[in-house]
């Protein structure tokens, strides 16, 4: 285990890559005082549907500055995104081994109404930590953590969609049973719920596996 603290952005049921983070580090800071940035995984995570890959994002209010922080973004409950999402992860996993032991826990969060993305975000974190059943220290930035901070393992930006998770030397996905591998086959780094719905208890052990230490 890595001794220094990983600085982290927050997620929207963030990708394998996410989680094997609270793995390889006692300790986590999660980032609140960045400024927001479109096409991230702080309201998106990608799962596997009947037709492969299916992002789902969650719609949030722009406001009228130019730039807004991390914490202060409101979600957009105009539109039916939880209806919408809750149908997607029902249709994608309702056949996989662990659906039934999880569903519940993964359910709440379609059903209450939340204003601030982060802290939705936040919730469904520790949910995540306690079905993994992790021991790790989460904290959150009380200002905004430069650049190259060296009391941070600094991963805001390594961990993102539109970054190749092969990109970092410590992870390397492991596969695992999905339910729609005969028609796609094997698909890495999706969502954790994928994994906890495909390997139930047996999730941190493929997180465990997918970390490379060096």
């Amino acid at each position: 285990m890595n001794e220094r603290t990983a600085l982290l952005s927050m997620t929207y049921f963030g990708p394998i890559h996410y989680f094997t983070k609270f793995l390889l580090y006692p300790e986590i800071r999660i980032e609140r005082y960045d400024n927001y940035t479109k096409q991230t995984y702080r309201n998106r995570c990608v799962i596997y549907s009947s037709n492969g890959k299916l992002t789902l994002s969650i719609p949030v209010l722009k406001g009228d500055e130019h730039k807004i922080l991390t914490k202060d973004i409101r979600i957009d409950n105009q539109k039916q995104w939880q209806k919408l999402h809750w149908r997607g992860i029902e249709s994608a996993y309702r056949s996989s081994p662990f659906y039934e032991y999880y569903i519940d826990g993964i359910a709440r969060f379609y059903e209450k109404r939340y204003d601030y993305l982060f802290d939705y975000n936040l919730e469904i974190l520790y949910a995540i930590i306690k079905m993994l059943d992790v021991e790790v220290t989460i904290g959150f930035t009380d200002e905004y953590i430069a650049d190259n901070h060296g009391n941070f393992e600094d991963m805001r930006e390594l961990i993102h969609p539109k970054k190749p998770c092969l990109s970092d030397p410590a992870f390397s996905p492991v596969g695992y049973d999905q339910v729609f591998n005969s028609r796609h086959g094997f698909i890495p780094n999706l969502s954790i719920i994928d994994l906890i719905f495909n390997e139930g208890p047996g999730a941190v052990e493929i997180l465990k596996k997918s970390i490379i230490i060096s």
